[in-house]
């Protein structure tokens, strides 16, 4: 018997080990000779192919933590920073992968969003990347590919990128943003899926070597001005892609979150669990592309981890699946001295399946407490069990509180802050209509109109249904849009609302406060599910180990909802319940009723 064959044997034989101990976000990334890594944006990791028996993990380039200065005072940049482990959770820096960049590069060009995949074909690793500037003919960004023998290399670069830089379909003669490659093997053609907010998130069939691709098997897979940080697995006959959406880096009020959608084939379309595609297919007779769809995978919970995206998903050996992503921790949002800057660690959580459809630690999302380990090698088992987190239902209707506006005129339970002009607002048709107004309720511009009620004392549900009448495809109307607030007063609230953004209608689930230490923001957003004709929006409040937490639903029909992300503030007992409808004058929302409910 071949001495191979014997030692495979001999392990299968072997009882499996459980998982050894347990681990604790971030992950925990050693520095050689002392300190550890801070930050680790946009992590990729792969398990070793050709016997390394360790796992390695590359990240965006950054500094590695506060310290890592020059000797001007300036922050070192590392050509992607590499990590290795045997575990999954402790982890070494084994240095950068590039000492230079790409030949068509600019001298201060990022190397951003790294991809590993391994090519069996010729026992070489390939790295994937995003750069940030070239000097290819007219500029902009591309996805460039370094090999090695080894998954530590040295890196090779190929010189002429996989992807050329090229335009956005909105904008002939523009630069999109060719960022955060992401490959798929299959049995047939390989993929390569690619793009951000300016331009959207594309697929190109991959050459067989791996090294380019044909514009002209192009295909978008996901809209504009929403999605980013494309992420592809097969999983029980469907293809799934994880998509991340809003601002990556705002610090604590960074809103950032994973959605997914899936499909036969990998080139989509995916649709997510009420079956809305991801992509707008700009068809001139679908006069609702704008209202794109993603199913929440990943978002806050209200702990200390805020913008958890950016994500890559995998399974152990034991058959769980993972996923490595990036988030900011809201007591440590920045690297020193360089407020706005923002440090993105490195979390680890597991990923698991309900009804076909993935999320994050069965819906609770980034841990913050010691966690069952993954069997991160052959012959372990993990001992990680799923629990599904179970959403929040209406308890008892507060009477008092909930109004169907069925009547000749609004009850007295109701006040304005800045009320608005007569023949503007009022009773229609069993609904309360108020006009958009070329107003907002943002920083520093306080102008808007605010419809107010009490809150109930404790926990409570607040929900309404409202209809925007801005057309449901097309630009633009931006930010033009209507909803629910809890509000403290002009600059502390949380605010859920039907919004137009740019070519698309997302539902905008917001947190404004002041004051804030000089140089912070003062704003941050996440997104939940697309709004309908019709769309239905709640936030619970919940008073947890004494911190206020408001989490955001949506729903396009009031039967199927999307379950989103938490913000945490201080409104205190007086804040109140509010409607608004702003941004940009012209358009009309009909609030058919808002009901409040204890929990």
């Amino acid at each position: 018997m071949p001495l191979l064959l014997a030692l495979l044997l001999a392990s299968l034989a072997q009882p499996a080990r459980a998982a050894t101990g347990t681990y604790r976000n971030p992950l925990d990334l050693r520095i050689p000779g002392g300190g550890t890594a801070e930050s680790c944006a946009d992590p990729t990791a792969i398990y070793g192919q050709k016997g390394e028996r360790r796992w390695f993990m590359y990240c965006t380039t950054d500094p590695l933590n506060d310290t890592d200065t020059n000797p001007s005072g300036g922050y070192n940049f590392h050509l992607i920073p590499m990590f290795s482990s045997a575990d999954l959770v402790r982890w070494t820096y084994m240095g950068d992968a590039f000492a230079s960049r790409p030949s068509y590069a600019t001298a201060d060009a990022g190397l951003w969003a790294p991809e590993i995949q391994f090519y069996p074909e010729t026992g070489e690793y390939h790295l994937y990347y995003t750069i940030t500037d070239t000097t290819l003919p007219g500029g902009g960004s591309a996805i460039g590919v370094a090999t090695a023998a080894t998954p530590l290399g040295p890196w090779v670069h190929r010189d002429t990128p996989v992807i050329e830089p090229h335009a956005a379909d909105c904008c002939p003669g523009s630069r999109r943003w060719v960022f955060d490659p992401e490959v798929l093997r299959t049995s047939g053609p390989d993929y390569i899926y690619y793009g951000s907010y300016f331009g959207g998130v594309s697929v190109r069939v991959l050459s067989e070597d791996g090294f380019s691709t044909s514009q002209a098997s192009q295909k978008n897979v996901a809209v504009a001005n929403k999605y980013e940080g494309a992420n592809v697995v097969a999983h029980g006959g469907f293809y799934y892609l994880f998509v991340s959406a809003t601002d990556c880096c705002r610090g604590p009020l960074t809103g950032y979150s994973v959605f997914v959608g899936r499909s036969a084939s990998p080139t989509g379309p995916f649709v997510d669990r009420s079956g809305l595609d991801l992509n707008d297919d700009e068809t001139p007779t679908d006069p609702t592309d704008g209202r794109v769809g993603g199913s929440v995978a990943l978002s806050m919970n209200g702990n200390r981890w805020v913008g958890p995206g950016h994500n890559t998903v995998f399974e152990d050996f034991d058959g769980q699946w993972w996923t490595i992503y990036h988030a900011v921790d809201v007591n440590d949002p920045y690297f020193a001295r360089q407020v706005g800057f923002t440090k993105r660690p490195a979390l680890l959580d597991p990923v698991d399946w309900q009804d076909g459809w993935p999320t994050v630690r069965g819906g609770d999302w980034a841990s913050d407490k010691p966690e069952q380990a993954p069997a991160a090698q052959p012959g372990e088992r993990t001992n990680y069990r799923p629990r599904f987190a179970t959403p929040d239902t209406p308890g008892r209707t507060v009477a008092a509180l909930s109004d169907e506006f069925d009547a000749s005129t609004l009850g007295a339970r109701w006040s304005w802050v800045r009320q608005p002009a007569a023949g503007t607002y009022g009773l229609d048709a069993g609904t309360f209509r108020f006009d958009t107004q070329n107003a907002d309720l943002f920083e520093s511009s306080n102008s808007a109109s605010v419809l107010l009620e009490d809150t109930p004392n404790g926990n409570y549900m607040v929900e309404t249904k409202v209809k925007l009448n801005v057309p449901a495809e097309g630009c633009c109307f931006n930010y033009v849009q209507a909803g629910l607030v809890i509000y403290g007063d002009d600059d502390n609230f949380v605010k859920l609302a039907h919004v137009s953004i740019w070519n698309t209608r997302q539902t905008e689930f917001a947190k404004e406060l002041a004051p804030v230490p000089a140089g912070y923001p003062r704003y941050g957003n996440t997104v939940v599910g697309p709004p309908g004709e019709w769309t239905y929006l709640r936030i619970v409040k919940r008073t947890a180990a004494g911190a206020e937490q408001y989490r955001a639903y949506t729903s396009r029909d009031g039967q199927l909802w999307e379950r989103g992300g938490v913000w945490t503030h201080k409104l205190g007992k007086n804040a109140k319940i509010g409607l608004v409808s702003m941004g940009g004058s012209g358009f009309t929302a009909n609030f058919d009723y808002v009901r409040v409910y204890g929990l």
